[in-house]
C-alpha cells in the first residue's frame, strides 16, 4: 500500500530582521495621509500625477505614490503591504532594503512605460487629461515581480543578494491576485492604466 504525504516546509511568520522595510514605508503612507486628510495642512493637488505638470514638476513621479484619495484607498493599499510582505517572508527575503530601492525604482520605471503610452496616443492627436494617485501602482509591481519569482526564484536584485526561493504555494496565490486585481482594474475610478503599468514594471524588474 502506498502512501502520499504532502510535506510543506516550515515557514515562521513572525517578526523578522526584514520587516522594518514594509514598516517604515506603511507608516510614511499614513503619516501622509494624516497630514493631507486629516490635519489638512498639505494639499494634495501639489502631488497629484498629472501627465501635463510632470515636465516643470517632476516630483510628482514619487509624490503621488504617496497620496491616497480616502481612507478606503489607503487601508486597500496597506493590505497590499502586508499581502507582499507575506509573499516575501514565503519566498525566503534576505535584504533589510530590498522594499526601499523596488519602490524607488519602480516610482520611476512606472512613469516611463505612462510616458511611452502618452507618447504613443499623442501620435494620434489623444490627449489625455487625468490625475492618478496611490500606492497601488507599486502594489501591482510587486505582484508581478513575486509571480515571476515564485516560478523561477530570483537570488540577486541590482547585484545584491535577495535570496528569493520558487514557492509553488506563493505562485498559486500570485496567479490568483493579479486575476482579481485585473478584474478590479476594470472599476470606475480606478486606474486600469496605472495597475498595467506598474504589473509591467515589476514583471522588467525581475529580470535586472
Amino acid at each position: 500500500m502506498f502512501f502520499n504525504i504532502k510535506l510543506k516546509m516550515p515557514f515562521n511568520n513572525s517578526i523578522s530582521k526584514y520587516d522594518c522595510q514594509y514598516v517604515v514605508t506603511g507608516f510614511f503612507l499614513i503619516l501622509v495621509f494624516i497630514f493631507t486628510d486629516l490635519i489638512g495642512v498639505i494639499d494634495k493637488e501639489y502631488f497629484y500625477f498629472v501627465p501635463r505638470l510632470i515636465s516643470d514638476q517632476p516630483h510628482r513621479i514619487f509624490s503621488s505614490i504617496l497620496i491616497h484619495a480616502d481612507l478606503n484607498h489607503l487601508l486597500s493599499n496597506l493590505g497590499g503591504i502586508i499581502i507582499t510582505r507575506y509573499f516575501l517572508m514565503r519566498l525566503g527575503i534576505e535584504s533589510k532594503i530590498f522594499y526601499f530601492k523596488f519602490i524607488l525604482i519602480c516610482s520611476f520605471l512606472n512613469f516611463l512605460i505612462i510616458w511611452f503610452y502618452e507618447k504613443i496616443l499623442s501620435y494620434f492627436n489623444i490627449y489625455p487629461n487625468y490625475a492618478a494617485l496611490g500606492f497601488s501602482g507599486i502594489i501591482y509591481a510587486l505582484f508581478g515581480f513575486l509571480l515571476l519569482t515564485s516560478f523561477y526564484g530570483k537570488s540577486y536584485f541590482l547585484g545584491k543578494e535577495i535570496g528569493l526561493k520558487s514557492n509553488y504555494e506563493v505562485q498559486k496565490m500570485s496567479k490568483t491576485l493579479c486575476l482579481i486585481g485585473l478584474i478590479f482594474s476594470f472599476l470606475p475610478g480606478v486606474s486600469l492604466l496605472g495597475h498595467l503599468s506598474g504589473f509591467i514594471a515589476g514583471c522588467f524588474l525581475f529580470f535586472i
